[in-house]
C-alpha cells in the first residue's frame, strides 16, 4: 500500500524497504484544455546535489539531453512532448547503491518547455504527481499529487529523495517557481546562459 504524502511531508524510503536497491520515480500529469496555438510540452529535470544543494558539475544535471548521471545510478526515460494518455509520462530510474557518495540529494523538477514565451504556466497544468515504485515489481511506494496550488510558475520541484543516517528518504516539496528552468538550474548551480 503506497504511502500518500502531502506538501511538506518526509517519509522513509529503504527503512522501510529493506532491500529496496533499484526505484522508479515516475511522474505525470494533464493539460487542461489550452488552446494557445502551441505544443504545451512539460520536462521532468533532475538535480543530483552536494551536500551544500548545489550540483558539481553539468553532468550532475540529468534531463531529455542528458538522459544518465551519477556514473550511470541515475536514468532518465526520455522526452514525452504531450503527456497524452494515462500512466506516468516521464520516469527516472535511481539505483541507489550506485548513487556517488558525494550526491546527497537528488531533486526533481517539472518544467514548461519555453512557458514564458508561450504564454504557459502550471494553473493550464491538472493532475500532477510523482510517485516512486519498486523497480523489481512495480509496486507504488510512495505518491505525492501536487494539487492545483500552482498558477503563474513555470517550474515546479515536486520533491526530493535524501540521504539521513544511511538511508534514503524522501521529501514531498511542492515548490513552484518562476522562470522555467533556467531559473532552477541557476539555483542549484548551473551556468545559464
Amino acid at each position: 500500500m503506497a504511502i500518500s504524502l502531502s506538501k511538506g511531508q518526509k517519509v522513509d524510503l529503504t527503512k522501510g524497504n529493506p532491500g529496496l536497491t533499484k526505484v522508479v520515480v515516475g511522474l505525470g500529469w494533464d493539460v487542461n484544455k489550452y488552446d494557445g496555438g502551441n505544443d504545451f510540452d512539460l520536462d521532468t529535470s533532475v538535480f543530483l546535489l552536494a551536500e551544500n544543494g548545489k550540483v558539481a558539475s553539468d553532468a550532475d544535471f540529468v534531463f531529455y539531453n542528458n538522459t544518465t548521471g551519477g556514473n550511470g545510478s541515475v536514468v532518465h526515460s526520455g522526452d514525452n512532448r504531450t503527456g497524452d494518455g494515462d500512466g506516468d509520462d516521464e520516469s527516472v530510474i535511481i539505483d541507489l547503491q550506485g548513487v556517488p557518495a558525494s550526491v546527497q540529494k537528488i531533486a526533481f523538477t517539472i518544467t514548461i518547455h519555453e512557458g514564458d514565451a508561450r504564454n504557459q504556466n502550471f494553473g493550464q497544468v491538472s493532475n500532477s504527481y510523482v510517485r516512486i515504485l519498486n523497480e523489481q515489481n512495480n509496486e507504488e511506494l510512495i505518491r505525492y499529487d501536487l494539487g492545483e496550488d500552482f498558477s503563474i510558475e513555470t517550474a515546479l520541484v515536486v520533491g526530493e529523495l535524501y540521504r539521513h543516517n544511511g538511508e534514503w528518504k524522501f521529501s514531498a516539496t511542492g515548490s513552484g517557481y518562476q522562470g522555467g528552468l533556467a531559473a532552477l538550474a541557476t539555483d542549484f548551480g548551473l551556468q545559464v546562459g
